[in-house]
This record gives C-alpha cells, sequence and structure tokens, in this order.
C-alpha cells in the first residue's frame, strides 16, 4: 500500500491509497495550518452570497478578505437594483440570498422602474447608504455561526499535482482513487474508493487537477474541500486618471497582484477588462434650486419577499437631474486625446452599456446634452455622486467639466473619477455551475467572469456558493434553466459565447421575459432554495400563504360574475359617475366575470379593492396594522373632517371575527370616539354609504398591492402567458438532448472549422447550448444531433470486441 502526507492542523496526515497507481506524479506536501469545507476569496457582492450560501447550508467556511472594513464597499455607485438588475436581485432574495435584506435595511430612497410599460419590465432601484451598507452586510455575515470572516491576502492556490484525465470521461479506477484522496485531504482517516463515476449528477470529470486549499501571503496554507474565487477588480487592477496611472484593487486599495499571476500560471484562459467610477462632489457647495428633484415612491417596494416595510420609508431623500451644457462638451473635445481610452493608455474593452463621459460625447457628437443624476452617498454625509460622469480625464479636466453645468459652478470634488483595467478569466472555461472545466472544486464568480454590477456580481456568487456547498455535501447541482431565472440566463450567456467586455444584463436578453417578473421571483425559485437548505421554516410557511392568498384571489375572480351585488358593493365607495361603475355596468349586462373584466386594459385591479375586500376581507388583513388598508392623516370625509380627527357621522357596527370583547364593545365607536387612521379594512368599509367620496384617498400596503398586481399580471396576459409556455416546452426538449463528454466534433463532416474550434473550446453540454454559441448554425445543431448516435454506435462497436 503506498501513501501519501499532506499537512492538516500543524500535523501531517497519512493517507493510504489501495495501491501505488500508474499515474502517480509528485504530489505536494503542504502543512494545512487550518481546514474549512469552503473558502471563498473575496468579500465583495459576489463573495458575500457565496460565503453566506456554504455556511447556511451548514458547511465550515472561511471568507478572505484584504480588509474586513470594506466587506460589500459599493465602489461606484451606491445603488442597488435597475433595469433587468432589480430581477437579479429578486432572484438572489428568492434563492434564500442577503442583498435584497440588506438593501431594504438601509436603503434611503426606492423607485419602482417602467411602470409606464408592461410589467415584465418593472424593475425596483434603491439609493442606500454606502457606508450603512457594508455596515449592514459585516453584520448580516458575522451573524452567521458556520461563517468565519478572516483579513488575509490569499497569494496562490493549493493544487494536487499531475491529475490525470481518464480516456472514458472519468469511468476508471485511478479517477475513482484521486477522489478519494481528495476527498481525505481534510481528514485523518483513509481513503476509500469513491463510488462509480456513473452514478454521480454531476458532469463528467475533465478536470486534470484538483484544488486542495489556498495559500495566504504570510506563508499559512489552510485547506479547502472547495474554493471561489470572487475578487472583482483586484487582479492585476491599473487605475488611470489622466497621464498618471497606477496599481490599485480600487482607489485607496492594493491589487491581488500574487493571486493574479497564480492564477494566469493555471492554463486558464484570461482577458483584461475596463471600467470606470465618476467624480464626487461636496453637497454643501452645491446650488441644488438648478436641479430638478427626483423623489422616491410615496410607499416604497421592497426588494426581499421578506420584507413588511423598508427600514427608511418614512425619511426617503430626493436625487437630482442635471444636464451637460455645450461647454462641457467643448471642454471634453478640446481634452479627449487626454484620456486613458483615447491616448492609447488603455488597450482593454469597458463597458458599452455604461460608457465615460467622453466616449458619449465622441460617439453621440449630434447629441446636444446628456443626463446626470446628482445622487446622495448617505444620510449622514454630504458626499454626492455624479451619475453618468464617469471618466478617466485628468482632475483639471474633470473640475472644469463640473464647474460648467449649471448649479455646480462652486462645487468642491471630493473624489475625481478614474478607470481600472484589470484580470478576468474567459467564463467559457466554466460549467454552469461556475465550476472551471481544468480544476475541480475551483469556482469563479463576479467581475473575474467578465460581468459589471454588483447585481450580476451577487447572483453569480449565490450559485457559486450553493453548487460548491452541494458538491462538497456529494448533492446533486442546482442548475437554473434560462426558461425560469434571469441568473441562469446570465450563466449561460456567460459560459456559452463568452465576452469581450463587461457584462450587463438587460430584460431584452430574455426570451420570456413575460414568465420572468419580479412579483413571481418567489414562486419560480424559492422552492429550489428550500431544496438546498437556505429558505427556513419561517419564511417557507410565509412563501406557502402567499401562493395560497393569491390562488384564492385567482379563483374568486374567476368565479364572481359581475351582478348588482357587486355593482351596489362598488357605489358604497365611488360616485355613480366613476368610470369603474360604467364598466362594472357593461359587464353586469354582458354576464362577465371579474376576471374578464380585468382583462380591458382601462381596468385595474385596485379600482376593484372596494368589492374584492367584501368578498375576501382575509386577503387584506394579515394581523398587523401596516399590511392592512392605509388611512392618510389627511384623508377627507364627506363632512370636511380629516381622518385623523374623530369621525362625526352615523357609523355602522360590525362584530370583528375572534375578538373576544362584548358585543357593545365589539361596536365601531359612535361619532366623537374614534379616529379612522388605524381602523382595520373592514372597519374602514363597514362605514359605507358615508364614505362614498372617499375611495381616492385610501391606498393599499406595498405588499397587498403587489400581490394583487402579480394577480392582475396573470390574468390580463394569460393569453401571451400560455404562447410563451408552448415555447418553453419546445425549447426544453432541445435542452434534455445532452451532448456526452466523449464526443468528437472533429468527427463530425460538415462543420465548418470556426464551428469545430467554437464547439470544442466551449464544450456545451446540451443541443440548446450549443445553438446558442456565436456562429454555430442551426443545420450544424442538427449533424451534432445525428452524430452523437453515429459516434455513439461506434463507440460501442469498438468496445464489444474488448468485453
Amino acid at each position: 500500500m503506498g501513501f501519501l502526507s499532506i499537512g492538516g492542523r500543524r500535523r501531517f496526515a497519512r493517507i493510504e491509497v489501495p495501491a501505488r497507481p500508474r499515474w502517480w506524479g509528485t504530489f505536494l506536501l503542504v502543512q494545512f495550518t487550518e481546514s474549512y469545507d469552503v473558502v471563498v476569496v473575496g468579500a465583495g457582492h459576489a463573495g458575500c452570497e457565496a460565503a453566506m450560501a456554504a455556511a447556511r447550508m451548514g458547511l465550515k467556511t472561511a471568507l478572505y478578505t484584504l480588509n474586513v472594513d470594506l466587506i460589500a464597499q459599493m465602489s461606484c455607485n451606491p445603488a442597488i437594483g435597475g433595469i433587468a438588475k432589480g430581477h437579479l436581485v429578486r432572484e438572489v432574495d428568492a434563492l434564500g440570498g442577503i442583498m435584497g435584506e440588506v438593501t431594504d435595511a438601509v436603503g434611503i430612497q426606492f423607485r419602482l422602474l417602467n411602470t409606464s410599460r408592461g410589467p415584465a419590465v418593472w424593475s425596483p432601484r434603491a439609493q442606500c447608504d454606502k457606508q450603512q451598507y457594508r455596515l449592514k452586510m459585516r453584520e448580516v455575515l458575522e451573524s452567521e455561526p458556520n461563517l468565519h470572516v478572516k483579513q488575509a491576502e490569499v497569494a496562490e492556490l493549493v493544487l494536487s499535482d499531475q491529475w490525470p484525465v481518464a480516456s472514458d470521461g472519468g469511468h476508471n479506477e485511478s479517477t475513482n482513487s484521486r477522489r478519494a484522496i481528495a476527498a481525505s485531504v481534510l481528514k485523518d482517516e483513509p481513503a476509500s474508493e469513491a463510488e462509480p463515476l456513473a452514478t454521480s449528477p454531476w458532469p463528467l470529470a475533465t478536470a486534470s487537477r484538483l484544488v486542495l486549499g489556498v495559500k495566504l501571503r504570510d506563508g499559512r496554507a489552510v485547506g479547502a474541500k472547495a474554493v471561489i474565487i470572487t475578487t472583482g477588480t483586484f487582479l492585476n487592477g491599473l487605475i488611470h486618471c489622466g497621464e498618471q496611472q497606477y496599481p490599485a484593487g480600487r482607489s485607496g486599495e492594493p491589487p491581488a497582484v500574487l493571486l493574479g499571476e497564480a492564477l494566469k500560471n493555471l492554463g486558464l484562459r484570461g482577458c483584461r477588462l475596463k471600467t470606470g467610477t465618476p467624480p464626487r462632489l461636496d453637497g454643501r457647495s452645491i446650488d441644488w434650486s438648478k436641479f430638478a428633484e427626483q423623489p422616491g415612491d410615496d410607499d416604497p417596494t421592497p426588494f426581499s419577499f421578506r420584507t413588511k416595510k423598508v427600514a427608511h420609508h418614512d425619511k426617503q431623500v430626493p436625487c437630482y437631474i442635471a444636464f451637460t451644457t455645450p461647454e462641457t462638451h467643448r471642454v471634453i473635445r478640446e481634452n479627449v486625446h487626454r484620456s486613458p481610452m483615447y491616448s492609447g493608455q488603455i488597450q482593454s474593452i469597458g463597458p458599452r452599456y455604461c460608457p465615460s463621459i467622453e466616449d458619449k460625447i465622441v460617439k453621440f457628437p449630434d447629441k446636444e446634452t446628456h443626463q446626470l443624476f446628482l445622487e446622495p452617498e448617505g444620510l449622514n454625509t454630504h458626499e454626492i455622486y455624479v451619475n453618468g460622469m464617469s471618466t478617466s480625464l485628468p482632475i483639471e479636466v474633470q473640475l472644469a467639466m463640473i464647474k460648467s453645468i449649471p448649479g455646480l459652478e462652486n462645487a468642491d470634488m471630493l473624489r475625481p473619477g478614474y478607470a481600472i483595467e484589470y484580470d478576468s478569466i474567459d467564463p467559457t472555461e466554466l460549467e454552469r455551475t461556475l465550476e472551471t472545466k481544468k480544476i475541480e472544486r475551483l469556482y469563479l464568480a463576479g467581475q473575474i467572469n467578465g460581468t459589471s454590477g454588483y447585481e450580476e456580481a451577487a447572483c453569480q456568487g449565490l450559485m457559486a456558493g450553493i453548487n460548491a456547498a452541494l458538491k462538497v455535501k456529494g448533492e446533486p447541482p442546482l442548475i437554473l434553466d434560462r426558461t425560469e431565472a434571469y441568473t441562469a440566463i446570465l450563466i449561460d450567456d456567460l459560459i456559452s459565447k463568452g465576452t469581450n467586455e463587461p457584462y450587463r444584463m438587460f430584460t431584452s436578453r430574455a426570451e420570456f421575459r413575460l414568465h420572468l417578473r419580479i412579483d413571481n421571483a418567489d414562486r419560480r425559485l424559492t422552492p429550489h432554495g428550500r431544496r438546498v437548505g437556505l429558505i427556513n421554516d419561517a419564511a417557507w410557511q410565509q412563501h406557502l400563504a402567499k401562493q395560497e392568498r393569491m390562488k384564492g384571489m385567482r379563483e374568486l375572480l374567476d368565479k364572481t360574475r359581475v351582478n348588482e351585488a357587486v355593482v351596489t358593493c362598488q357605489l358604497s365607495v365611488v360616485g355613480e359617475s366613476d368610470p369603474i361603475v360604467q364598466l362594472l355596468n357593461e359587464a353586469k349586462g354582458a354576464g362577465s366575470t371579474l376576471a374578464q373584466l380585468l382583462k380591458r386594459p382601462e381596468v385595474q385591479i385596485e379600482s376593484l379593492a372596494p368589492v374584492l375586500m367584501k368578498f375576501m376581507p382575509e386577503f387584506f388583513e394579515r394581523g398587523a396594522r401596516d399590511q392592512r388598508l392605509e388611512v392618510r392623516e389627511d384623508c377627507v370625509l364627506p363632512n370636511g373632517a380629516t381622518a385623523g380627527s374623530v369621525v362625526e357621522g352615523p357609523l355602522h357596527s360590525r362584530t370583528r371575527s375572534g375578538d373576544s370583547s362584548t358585543p357593545d364593545e365589539q361596536r365601531v365607536p359612535p361619532r366623537g370616539q374614534k379616529p379612522l387612521v388605524g381602523m382595520t379594512t373592514s372597519e374602514v368599509f363597514s362605514l359605507a354609504p358615508d364614505l362614498q367620496t372617499l375611495a381616492p384617498d385610501f391606498r393599499l400596503s406595498a405588499e397587498i398591492r403587489n400581490e394583487l398586481k402579480s394577480v392582475e399580471t396573470e390574468i390580463k396576459y394569460s393569453g401571451y402567458l400560455d404562447q410563451q409556455t408552448k415555447a418553453i416546452e419546445r425549447l426544453k426538449k432541445s435542452e434534455q438532448r445532452v451532448i456526452p463528454d466523449w464526443f468528437d466534433y472533429a468527427r463530425v463532416s460538415g462543420l465548418s472549422r470556426e464551428m469545430n474550434e467554437k464547439l470544442s473550446r466551449v464544450r456545451p453540454r446540451t443541443l440548446g447550448q450549443a445553438s446558442r454559441i456565436p456562429g454555430v448554425t442551426p443545420a450544424a445543431v442538427s449533424l451534432i444531433n445525428v452524430y452523437i448516435e453515429i459516434q455513439a454506435r461506434q463507440n460501442a462497436g469498438a468496445a464489444s470486441p474488448a468485453s
């Protein structure tokens, strides 16, 4: 029996293998000072989600960062969400991630974007308190007992040496032996043969090496059963500001040079990308009267499905809208040669959909003005972020640009804008689980994969953390389909097409975006989160209760026909001249149901609230006052009084179910005894018909309103949804056709050299993925489909004599 000595917990562990295999190479002798199930490198938005997911799934997890005081630092815009990005945050939350809940706790302005368009593109956005965001994120991370946050620089990976690639896709004794050794690296116990690979739910092994841990700059080695790299812009980061350039991960922080060079030596294809950030201003030096105010929503929509009301709902701060001027454009045009992007100093490609201000002026010379947004960075700072003015021009040019805008003539610049170049890895090197193809149990997530934005990073980090934990636990991976999540679309685009510029998510990237709305992300993904262990019992019960409520509301709308009782109920709170009453009368004459009425574009479900409250009051009363129908203090009563004052006039008495008081006490208090504010939904509407003019002054809470709008969308767009469902089924058939690992594209007659090279490099797992690789034609996909059978028969025939 041969043996391998590997260090562990400051002592050497003896690992026995059944016999010395023919592939026995030079094994790395490493003394691990400590060991974890999962090690995450980098504590940005991807790293936080990855570490939290692995820890919540019961694994001992370490999160390494260069500075624990800058966890989840918002390097650029202090905002979460936006078009399509808000969808990603909702999906992260639905799966059990933490970005949404942290944003709800520290957001200082919330807006639901695109509401003038269809519900498929509605997306939440929140301006956050930059300092509070990282403090809250650190608090959440440190509250998880399985997660250990460490401040240290990871310098390189500890890998096994000369692991073989099995010619039969991994079905041999050698592969099983190496997996047994790997599983024992962190244990003081003999290795045993792994179970046959054919029973594994994971992709067949093609990796030639296996990650065993990481080595820190101070010389310590840390063992790990899986490693997730989420280094953002820190890999060989280089900042540019005019003619000046200096190494940095972001302004004021050192780059990760050692790890960057170590990753280059692993044989993973890489590229160099660029991003940038605008200058920051002192808000006390701005003339705010010159700018149009952009307030937040009156009743903010939370990011998290578990948040009832955002923390700062009653003290949101406004943003302001500004515009460049002809003078701004003149300053930029005269100095554009000093921009590193145009001087040749920067060779990397920047984000197409977040261009620098100099790019906008050069590429759109006919535009006389460009919109800017002045956004506060927090409640306890005067720092203002100039959204739309990302630049790497020299500092003196940046000052001239700023002072050319009316209202900013006297503005003080606190921090200049800059561009940063950094290393990334070609994402076609990854499996759909975000594990690298060449190094087993090594996962990459975030900007290292060529994406841009906090939200794109967070969803990758969550998926990498989930799949790394599942692999360590020996459970099937979580692989989402692009028909069920924007997260899956992002990953599929990256691994199938790669990217030569920072990738940004858009709703237009989805084939079936009406199915991928923000309101149904929990219905789509929370069951997955529950399966892997990220949704606790309380959250799961809350989710099930919500689905039951919405199902009940849908059934009510489908079954209730508009009759005299429905019209009378509506008239109890609105006048006969109200448009909805006229529509109800028309529906009554046609014998229509409420659902059929709701399909009309001019009918909104909120206008039917009086009827729905009467027929399904439990939907509107959730047990907490702030989740019932809200009555504003200045709501005007028919007699001229306000809702905040006492009610003057005749009231109807009613009995509240479950109330233990006496019948006399159950009576709604008579005149002069109770203000309307704080009454339940049923109490308020029991005042009818005395409140016929009150309807416009009532508003539903965000939770109730959003659930109603979700039901409305399912009804109003049911025809389109049914059509898309059929198309989804057709797409899934192509995704179910798996391309075996042993398939040889070089033996497919009719494939061009270009397609052969692309297919061999990406190694798509299914015909559907192959069809999405740029340059691969439908005819080529059909050829592959035919040759799968041909090569299978050839392989079977070649193997039969040996058997």
